[in-house]
């Protein structure tokens, strides 16, 4: 369901997959690669891409990309453990409803909007 960009905290994709969500790590299986290969490997593999690079959004909003699904997490190192709490939420009360979205997740807020 998760392809996890390099940047994802590992302590948030262990908590994904302790809670039995299908995880991908860029930084485990394929480092290194570039965001265009990231995009590819999410639309051939029909994963979210699970990121905290603000460059998915540019590729999202300014380039145009279509056909891909981004949860992009925005917090503070100290807001690490409630992330994960609303990012588990998020995935469990919504799943295939976050496909073909672009998903803020923070603390305080969650917003999607269609790709």
């Amino acid at each position: 369901m998760i392809i996890a960009d390099e940047n994802v905290n590992a302590s948030i994709i262990n908590a994904l997959r302790e809670n039995k969500i299908d995880v991908i790590s860029i930084q485990e299986d394929f480092w290194g690669i570039k965001d265009e290969a990231i995009i590819q490997l999410s639309k051939d593999m029909n994963r979210i891409i699970l990121t905290e690079d603000k460059d998915f959004g540019e590729w999202v909003f300014a380039h145009k990309v279509k056909e891909i699904s981004v949860i992009f997490l925005r917090y503070s190192l100290d807001e690490t453990d409630k992330i994960k709490i609303m990012l588990l939420n998020l995935i469990n009360q919504k799943g295939d409803l976050l496909f073909n979205k672009f998903t803020t997740v923070t603390i305080n807020k969650i917003r999607s909007r269609e790709i």
